[in-house]
């Protein structure tokens, strides 16, 4: 079936099979490298993206339910050719990055809480900022880090 829907501000139409995953449409089809496949089963985070702005695991997501929707990914954030997203550059200054694997879910995570956040005019406590990161698993840094960049956008 065809959807059309708009990825990282780009309007795209694809032909793709009902039971195709978002993970595997953004990784394989459209070569967006930068969502990870982590767990496969919605445990790790690792895979996280903003639909409509809302975080969620792509990799239990079908690409089908995107048809009209907005997908943010990793990608669609700061890079090398545009400034870094707030959240992306808490990230490096509180050291939230370690080996990098879990960071690009962490980052889609803690960019859609905020967004809802702002717009609802809040200031998250720490354990509000942590519990908005339980889906999101790290390996490396123990957490302490990412929480402190994390809790650090809403300091803006």
């Amino acid at each position: 079936m065809n959807i059309t829907f708009k990825i990282n501000g780009k309007s795209i139409t694809k032909e793709v099979k009902p039971a195709l995953l978002l993970i595997d449409l953004i990784r394989d089809h459209l070569k967006l490298k930068g969502t990870k496949p982590g767990c496969l089963e919605g445990e790790c985070g690792a895979c996280s993206v903003i639909v409509d702005g809302d975080a969620i695991n792509s990799c239990m997501y079908l690409a089908i339910n995107v048809n009209g929707k907005e997908v943010t990914t990793i990608e669609g954030l700061g890079d090398n050719e545009n400034p870094l997203d707030n959240v992306q550059e808490k990230m490096v200054e509180h050291g939230g990055v370690q080996c990098g694997f879990c960071t690009p879910g962490m980052v889609m995570t803690t960019k859609a809480y905020s967004d809802k956040c702002k717009a609802e005019g809040i200031t998250p406590t720490r354990e509000e900022v942590k519990k908005s990161l339980e889906g999101n698993l790290c390996r490396c840094t123990g957490y302490a880090k990412i929480i402190d960049a994390a809790e650090a956008v809403y300091e803006n």
